[in-house]
């Protein structure tokens, strides 16, 4: 079963995501900050993060440079889904190491599919 890291302080948010991932089978481990997924990442492995990017404490870039510096080996892809729809942002997120970048609102079947890509990338290597 593919597990994923949901990291979004919006506890609507996460609920809404949380029960779209769980109808097509996924494991949901949520998180409300960077440093609270960063103890849970410490304590199970997920296959794939989904961030938001505006959090207190730390925020989803900090979080997308953490797990690419310290899950190297693992290759675990970051999924930024954010509000913030600027070019740069966009741009910004890809820099520290995301491996796509949805902004919000968004399509759950786009959501869904940006996800397939991202886990086929990772078993295919």
């Amino acid at each position: 079963m593919i597990t994923v890291l949901l990291v979004d302080d919006s506890p609507t948010v996460r609920t809404m995501v949380s029960d779209l991932l769980k109808s097509k089978g996924v494991q949901v481990i949520e998180a409300c900050d960077g440093i609270d997924a960063i103890e849970k990442m410490q304590a199970k492995c997920p296959d794939l993060v989904i961030t938001d990017i505006v959090m207190p404490r730390m925020n989803g870039y900090e979080l997308c440079r953490w797990v690419k510096n310290n899950f190297k080996e693992q290759n675990i892809p970051v999924l930024m889904c954010t509000s913030k729809s600027e070019q740069f942002d966009h741009y910004w997120g890809l820099k520290q190491g995301a491996d796509a970048y949805i902004t919000k609102p968004f399509q759950p079947a786009d959501l869904i599919q940006t996800m397939k890509k991202l886990l086929k990338k990772v078993t295919n290597q």
